[in-house]
């Protein structure tokens, strides 16, 4: 070492000994540190560690023409900071006479006569007691090799104990051994000279540490085993699964053996069982559960499709859900039912009369509405994160992506600064437009793209697609930042998501099982449908040859004995095509779904973002604009006369007996043609003013009408001022 003159390589001791042949350079890395006359005037990959090798020669050179007090060699690098102690030594001499080096802040050192001591109580400086490392007998005296915890009263350590824990846990897991305090504990140990490194536990940095944890319990335990193969034996996708205890884990059953009929069907042990008799809880469960069955009986289409984790209802169930794409077909007729604008994995078939499938859908909206009524008020709470400090997006409306991506990579973005808007490509915003309304425009142009970009597949409710490139670019990431942004700021949702896509990023994608509407490929899909409606197996054998190659590429090759095998081979390559396959996409997805915490409400609340994520908006109908404006008026005649003419020119409008629609209105007030998730800021107004023709402020939000003697000549002027408005806006 070109400051201490050993060749000794201990680490523990005196620090990394590096060696750098290109500058004919060897240092222990304590030695650098603590030399009094040097500091990381670099960046930490210029010299050696940030310290540049000029100034090390430099240092080295100011060291020769001191000598070391202790071995009275020169090249003592090393100085007491004590005032008007004149002391220098080299960092072993140190260690050998104990001196205190402090690795922290300005690297301290002390000589034995000026270093700081531990005081000791009268009571604590008698007797002994064990080291809580080594476990030998300490001493309680204020000595150099023993240390006392400054956070326990009876916790005495030797210092080599102390020193080797703090070298092996990092700053990050070093602790009080008796009591976890991490910060007093620190504090006083880096006073009295114990080294802590800025880096991981050694026990997280080994390779495959903590494989034996990831092993599953796998034995079945009832009485009776029925599977011949033995009680250990376990094969994935059958009856011959070995299913855990939903409580304790620490028990097992293969799914036939306890009439389990699918994997997502919970199952509780017997000791589990008998513990939740005892306290009650086991007897209120199944009640509850019965009750809810009944509800569902009740409002077979009020509530979502069951989560992930309960079995899919069966074609022969009571509540005769069947899975169907793209429409719903009543049972009755066959004939094509109205839609309630739901993606494809959504639908699905009941036997009901006209008349109960009416109330059905109108609950399902009553239910739909109450869920974004629900998220409206969490993003709300989401959006207390934005501050008033604006971003400008400059942003071609023609090439919305590469805009968009380009500005919210930017160095200067954040997604909680306040988003502004200018439009470079257009001459009519040319400036920087802060209101809403320009900022909704981006978002749903963004939100079209993105539905339609290659990052997607699918007709209406759509899945991540596998797109190799994208993967590279990250754009999946910034997809999922941009949604959770658009929702935050007030843009519109996405409300293409399959349920299946949803369901991965709320529940996780091994909790999830696809259904054939999933499969946007229809050569894939043709394949599927071709194995699961094999009728002989004859023919599936055949059909498994036909496609031989691509079952082996997706790893769903199986030996086939029986027809019925035919479907676990379509779940195989279900969950390889929509889910494993994308695994990838869905994982870095996920990450930019979590800009501005939304994906953690998303898990908190699935019913409520699922009703904006999988829909689209919601039809306007007259109601809901009314309810959505408030009317301001100076005299309570004017008001009642002018919300008359307001509330029967909105039903004209419903009606279809006005040139403009419902949709016309909302934009030509508020710069948007549906209600945001968030709702608007400030909330739409209405104003009955001495004015000749209607006017949209939407900086405000607010409608100014004007106040006229008939309902003919408030139509006609609301009709002429909100067509010729969005006319020229359009061109």
């Amino acid at each position: 070492c070109v400051f201490c003159g050993r060749t000794d390589d201990c680490p523990e001791k005196y620090g990394e000994k590096r060696t750098y042949v290109e500058y004919n350079l060897t240092v222990h890395y304590y030695c650098l540190l603590m030399s009094s006359g040097i500091w990381q005037r670099g960046e930490e990959d210029e010299g050696v560690d940030g310290f540049l090798i000029t100034d090390i020669r430099k240092e080295v050179n100011r060291a020769a023409k001191l000598k070391c007090n202790i071995c009275k060699k020169k090249g003592a690098s090393i100085g007491c900071v004590a005032p008007k102690c004149k002391r220098s030594y080299h960092f072993p001499c140190g260690i050998q006479r104990e001196c205190i080096f402090q690795f922290m802040e300005d690297f301290r050192s002390y000589c034995w006569e000026h270093k700081p001591v531990q005081t000791f109580m009268d009571k604590e400086s008698r007797g002994a007691s064990q080291c809580i490392m080594c476990l030998d007998l300490i001493e309680h005296l204020p000595a150099y090799t023993v240390l006392k915890t400054p956070c326990c009263k009876n916790a005495w350590f030797h210092r080599e104990c102390l020193q080797y824990q703090a070298l092996s846990a990092g700053i990050f897991f070093f602790r009080c051994p008796v009591c976890n305090n991490t910060d007093k504990f620190q504090k006083e140990m880096l006073r009295m000279g114990i080294h802590i490194p800025e880096k991981d536990a050694s026990w997280e940095l080994e390779e495959n540490a903590y494989q034996d944890l990831l092993q599953c319990y796998q034995h079945c335990d009832v009485k009776r085993c029925l599977c011949k193969k033995g009680r250990d034996y376990n094969e994935p996708d059958s009856k011959w699964e070995i299913k855990r205890c939903q409580y304790c884990g620490s028990r097992g059953t293969h799914l036939a053996c306890s009439s389990v009929k699918s994997w997502e069907q919970n199952w509780e042990c017997v000791e589990c069982r008998s513990i939740l008799a005892k306290s009650g809880k086991y007897s209120k469960q199944k009640k509850r559960s019965l009750a809810t069955s009944k509800k569902r009986h009740r409002t077979t289409c009020l509530l979502e499709e069951p989560s992930p984790k309960s079995p899919r209802q069966s074609s022969g169930s009571q509540c005769n859900f069947l899975l169907q794409s793209p429409k719903i077909m009543c049972q009755n007729n066959l004939s094509p039912c109205s839609h309630l604008e739901l993606p494809t994995s959504n639908r699905v078939s009941m036997s009901l009369s006209p008349l109960m499938a009416n109330r059905d859908w109108s609950l399902r909206q009553k239910y739909l509405r109450e869920q974004r009524r629900e998220v409206c008020n969490i993003l709300k709470e989401l959006k207390t994160q934005i501050n008033t400090k604006p971003t400008r997006l400059n942003i071609n409306a023609e090439n919305i992506w590469n805009s968009a991506l380009k500005g919210f990579r930017q160095r200067s973005f954040s997604p909680t600064n306040t988003i502004e808007i200018n439009f470079t490509n257009c001459k009519n915003r040319s400036k920087t437009d802060t209101s809403a309304a320009s900022k909704h425009h981006f978002f749903k142009l963004l939100m079209l793209h993105l539905q339609n970009s290659s990052l997607f597949e699918g007709s209406s409710a759509k899945n991540l697609s596998l797109d190799f490139q994208a993967v590279k670019e990250n754009l999946y990431f910034e997809a999922g930042k941009m949604i959770a942004i658009s929702l935050v700021h007030g843009g519109p949702s996405p409300g293409f998501f399959s349920k299946t896509l949803f369901d991965c990023l709320v529940y996780g994608p091994e909790n999830v099982k696809p259904a054939l509407e999933d499969v946007a490929d229809v050569d894939v899909a043709q394949t599927i449908r071709t194995i699961k409606y094999a009728n002989s197996l004859s023919g599936l054998q055949s059909t498994i040859d036909d496609c031989y190659e691509f079952l082996g590429a997706a790893g769903c090759l199986r030996p086939v004995t029986a027809l019925c095998d035919k479907n676990m081979l379509v779940d195989d390559i279900l969950i390889h095509h929509v889910i494993k396959r994308t695994i990838s996409p869905l994982e870095s997805f996920r990450q930019g779904l979590k800009t501005l915490g939304v994906l953690q409400k998303m898990q908190l609340h699935p019913d409520a973002f699922s009703s904006i994520l999988c829909h689209k908006p919601e039809r306007l109908s007259a109601e809901t604009i009314c309810d959505l404006f408030t009317i301001h008026s100076s005299s309570d005649i004017n008001k009642v006369k002018g919300a008359t003419f307001w509330m029967s020119y909105l039903q004209d409008v419903e009606s279809g007996e006005s040139v403009v629609t419902l949709e016309d209105i909302l934009l030509f007030v508020t710069g948007c043609s549906s209600i945001p998730p968030l709702g608007f800021d400030p909330e739409p107004t209405i104003k009955f003013l001495c004015i000749r023709y209607p006017i949209g402020n939407r900086l405000l939000n607010c409608l100014e009408l004007p106040r006229t003697k008939t309902y003919q000549q408030f139509k006609n002027k609301m009709e002429l001022t909100i067509r010729s408005t969005l006319k020229v806006e359009k061109e």
